[in-house]
């Protein structure tokens, strides 16, 4: 990663806009052939390296949705909630992706859209990182990519408050659900790269593996649904 100081943590952060176009990009060519618009919500790792890519499509037939996502080999795509004329979709994704490029450079992908073949994501840098670097960064990774904006901001906008968290935390989730995505929040599961593997926190617990991954996938998509649809 690009790191600066830490001395300059407290300087106001960069917000970085790339333009992304062609198939090559999943949700870029959604938007292109259905001619509809397709947001990514969120992004969760998985094992092997994976990744679990949260969209919300606007206004086309899931199966459709589906049907587009099985012409790429490195995407496998599910179907998790539909509310009035949005659907919300898992690609779990096995070739890595830009957003998720962005996090291990040290950007904090913000939003990440397409419509009409063209997708946006807009992410902030962190004081403590070195702006140009993410972008020289992203763009030897993604070089058909187009940096549009560069901006300055006062301070890091929070996902959602913490209050929100908790609330979301003690009313969504069972007893198990919420102790076990406590336990990987807390051992690292979640960082990057990951400070513990699903097996030792399923360890730390004392579950099986296969009931950790049942438990987390449960939380999240509890969590993930409910803010979602809050947001609505």
């Amino acid at each position: 990663m690009a790191n600066k100081s830490a001395s300059d943590r407290d300087d106001p952060v960069s917000e970085v806009e790339f333009v992304l176009r062609g198939s090559k990009y999943p949700f870029v060519a959604l938007s292109d052939a259905e001619n509809c618009a397709v947001e990514l919500v969120g992004m969760l790792p998985r094992k092997g390296d994976r990744y679990a890519e949260f969209f919300n499509v606007n206004g086309v037939d899931p199966q459709r949705v589906l049907a587009l996502a099985e012409e790429y080999e490195t995407v496998e795509a599910s179907l998790l909630s539909t509310y009035d004329d949005v659907s919300l979709f898992e690609f779990l994704v096995s070739d890595g992706c830009p957003a998720q490029h962005l996090g291990t450079l040290g950007g904090l992908p913000r939003t990440a859209r397409a419509t009409d073949g063209e997708g946006r994501i807009v992410a902030e840098v962190p004081a403590q990182y070195d702006t140009r670097a993410v972008i020289e960064g992203f763009l030897d990774e993604y070089p058909d990519a187009e940096l549009t904006g560069i901006r300055e901001k006062e301070n890091i906008e929070p996902m959602f408050s913490g209050g929100t968290y908790q609330q979301l935390l003690s009313t969504q989730l069972t007893d198990k659900q919420r102790e076990v995505i406590q336990t990987a929040f807390e051992a690292g599961y979640y960082d990057w790269p990951r400070e513990a593997t699903g097996e030792e926190v399923a360890a730390a617990l004392d579950i099986t593996s296969a009931t950790f991954s049942e438990q987390i996938h449960a939380a999240e998509r509890k969590l993930l649904s409910a803010l979602f649809a809050d947001a609505e």
